[in-house]
């Protein structure tokens, strides 16, 4: 299928969505409370098992100094003039996301990465780590087997095949709580919610929907992205008010007018209030072809000549031929759509054309290149 057809075909779905109604959405999926959110933990451990993927100890002689410390703590000591080779051992990183109202028992999935040098952490293990938050203390403890969805594979001649990344995996449930973050839910007599997208329009409509369930004075708006809403003081009263809360369905404010253009994919998103003023638009393109072919040149026979190579460069030049399309004041989305389409423009030209248009203060859109 063509460029210019895939393209039509993207933007006429989005210019059928944008031109439904809008749709209610649950005050859940708009906001969240402030203060109970994720705790990010990090920790440094050593995974063992390997089958001679590990770190290269004269490369990374961290390994080597972890596994000294390790031993130590159970009464074996190296000699100092030892140095093993550990082709069975690697450095990780261990890193998890420790949700809220985690209680002291229960488990989180952790994420294992090489440190050093190792080829692959398929079939390892992970020696008990302990995981610590921003403030030093530990509050998970992870230890298990890591599963890794990536391979590496390595011939003696020196060729490979990797598929994924075999130097990171995944453990299920692999840390246990040992500590719970402390919350302000159950703390005073009024909660915060905080927008994920802020919008003042959305603010004081989940301000009036509040208001028409629960009654006047529960919400109080902040500002473009918080509102603060009063709570009952027991913790009972209060879970059941936020369950009911957080099911009340609102329709947001639109969006404001936007285009997101991944330069590095071509992909192009317009949104639905975007808008053109008057401008005339021809996209063409230049294509330079260059041509080198050796020519030998023989001399005569007995002469003093010798033979040599001679490079003989053809240049071609080519410009397709375009056509120009005239915008007029305040032309929409699917008008813009057409246009472009018209020219044949792929989704690379087309984020040129909208670049220019932006530049001659004809574009009514913020222009966001990703």
């Amino acid at each position: 299928m063509p460029r210019t057809r895939i393209l039509s075909l993207l933007i006429a779905m989005l210019t059928l969505a944008a031109a439904a109604p809008a749709m209610a959405e649950r005050v859940k999926d708009l906001s969240f409370i402030s203060g109970v959110r994720n705790n990010q933990l990090v920790g440094y451990g050593l995974v063992v098992g390997l089958d001679g993927t590990g770190d290269q100890t004269s490369q990374a002689p961290f390994t080597v100094q972890s596994l000294r410390s390790m031993l130590a703590q159970f009464g074996i000591t190296l000699p100092a003039n030892v140095n093993p080779q550990l082709k069975n051992v690697a450095a990780v990183s261990v890193h998890a996301d420790l949700p809220p109202f985690a209680k002291s028992g229960q488990t989180i999935d952790i994420t294992v990465a090489s440190i050093g040098n190792a080829k692959s952490l398929r079939g390892g293990a992970l020696l008990m780590t302990p995981l610590k938050g921003a403030d030093g203390n530990v509050y998970a403890i992870a230890q298990g087997n890591v599963a890794v969805g990536g391979l590496g594979i390595s011939g003696g001649d020196g060729s490979s095949i990797t598929i994924n990344i075999p130097s990171a995996g995944r453990i299920p449930n692999g840390a246990t709580v040992e500590r719970e973050v402390p919350n302000a839910f159950n703390q005073g007599d009024a909660l915060v919610l905080n927008l994920h997208s802020p919008d003042f329009t959305t603010v004081q409509r989940l301000s009036a929907a509040i208001t028409g369930a629960f009654g006047a004075g529960v919400a109080e708006p902040v500002d473009g992205s918080s509102i603060r809403v009063h709570a009952p003081a027991d913790a009972a009263g209060r879970v059941a008010f936020i369950a009911e809360l957080e099911n009340l369905d609102l329709e947001p404010g639109s969006a404001p007018a936007r285009i997101i253009v991944n330069a590095r994919t071509g992909t192009v998103v317009i949104g639905q209030f975007v808008r053109v003023t008057a401008a005339a638009v021809a996209h063409g393109s230049l294509s330079v072809t260059i041509t080198e072919s050796p020519t030998v040149s023989q001399p005569e026979m007995f002469s003093p000549g010798a033979t040599t190579v001679t490079p003989q460069t053809d240049i071609e030049v080519q410009q397709n031929s375009s056509q120009m399309f005239l915008f007029e004041p305040g032309v929409s989305l699917g008008d813009i759509v057409r246009a472009v389409n018209q020219v044949g423009a792929a989704p690379s030209d087309l984020v040129a054309i909208l670049e220019a248009l932006k530049m001659a203060g004809a574009l009514r859109a913020e222009l966001i290149i990703i």
